[in-house]
């Protein structure tokens, strides 16, 4: 079992910046992938990028090249640097990890992003 608890979200104005970050307790050590997701009112979850175990990533076009995700290993923790925030930007951020056997969700942070 994993557990995740994200922390960083809250109102910024549009061209300001975010970190968001997620904590892992548990079987941290059976983590492959860790990532983020966000969903807006009325809207589908969306991926928005994903690192593994080594430091590969990938990202959504949405936000390649604004946003960057990176983990420590050793504290099973992932960080999303959010820049050049817009107001298409808020929602709920949700955190994700996958093991080789199931994937876990956080709890979710907003991000508001208006003047």
């Amino acid at each position: 079992q994993v557990q995740l608890v994200e922390s960083g979200g809250g109102l910024v104005q549009p061209g300001g910046s975010l970190r968001l970050s997620c904590a892992a307790s548990g079987s941290i050590f059976s983590i492959t992938s860790m990532g983020w997701y966000r969903q807006a009112p009325g809207k589908e979850r969306e991926f928005l990028a994903t690192i593994t175990r080594d430091g590969g990533t990938n990202y959504a076009p949405s936000v390649k090249g604004r946003f960057t995700v990176s983990r420590d290993n050793a504290k099973g923790t992932v960080y999303l640097q959010m820049n050049s925030l817009k107001p298409e930007d808020t929602a709920v951020y949700y955190c994700n990890t996958r093991t080789p056997w199931a994937a876990y969700w956080g709890q979710g942070t907003q991000v508001t992003v208006s003047s």
